[in-house]
């Protein structure tokens, strides 16, 4: 975090949220856009402190920050974080969704409850951040959505989650082609295992093992790999769009 605003082609000139920016991936996010220059609405669901403490290491290495928080499938929470973030910095270049949640069971045994709890989340929330990114995003921004690359890989036990991530894709593709002449690209980051709380939950230590052996890196992701894909997509990669990255180490 030390080198916050230090990057003399972006400092103090752009503005990010950041959903699920509190933890994980989506501080790793916040963190590296600081970096960058960015001004960042930090967005949590339920965990207001990690929000604050990702806040308070931004603006402690001369950042601008700020948490907000609510249910991303709610339209009318996510209309007042939006509005927050406009109030607070001026306006929103960048929308960087990570927000999401994975519960895992074979399709035979799946509980359509969870099921039910994933397509809010995945699905409806990703409908509801993007509609409010593609009317309030200024010319010159990106919005940034969030797959797996388990879409490829099809492992057994994911298979709400990746159908809740196919549709995120599809969303993704359709609304960067809907955007056209607004200056506006849209994209999809796929990571592949990469060491958060979300996906080592649950799961025994041959079983990480087995997954890092996967990848021709021979390591798992760190939520730093899937940070830099993320400055590239809200950054310089203006020629890039409609596109899903792939950000797995060369998981097959």
């Amino acid at each position: 975090m030390s080198t916050i605003g230090t990057n003399p082609t972006i400092q103090g000139s752009r503005v990010a949220l950041v959903t699920g920016g509190s933890g994980g991936i989506g501080r790793a996010v916040v963190e590296r856009l600081a970096d960058d220059g960015f001004a960042l609405g930090v967005h949590y669901a339920g965990n207001q402190a990690k929000a604050d403490e990702t806040v308070a290491a931004v603006k402690a290495a001369g950042g601008r920050a700020i948490a907000i928080g609510g249910d991303v499938a709610d339209e009318g929470a996510m209309s007042a974080a939006f509005d927050a973030v406009e109030a607070e910095f001026g306006g929103i270049d960048v929308v960087v969704n990570t927000a999401g949640i994975m519960l895992l069971s074979p399709i035979a045994t799946l509980d359509l409850a969870d099921l039910d709890r994933i397509y809010r989340t995945n699905i409806r929330g990703t409908v509801v951040i993007s509609q409010q990114a593609a009317r309030r995003v200024r010319p010159g921004g990106a919005i940034i959505n969030f797959s797996t690359s388990v879409t490829r890989t099809q492992f057994p036990g994911y298979g709400a989650y990746v159908a809740s991530k196919a549709a995120v894709e599809s969303i993704t593709l359709i609304l960067a082609r809907e955007l056209r002449g607004k200056d506006v690209t849209v994209n999809a980051v796929a990571p592949g295992p990469t060491a958060t709380a979300l996906f080592l939950n649950g799961k025994d230590e041959a079983t990480i093992t087995n997954l890092a052996a996967a990848v021709p890196l021979e390591r798992l992701g760190q939520p730093t790999d899937i940070a830099e894909t993320v400055a590239f997509l809200a950054g310089p990669a203006r020629w890039v769009n409609g596109q899903v990255i792939f950000t797995n180490g060369g998981l097959a």
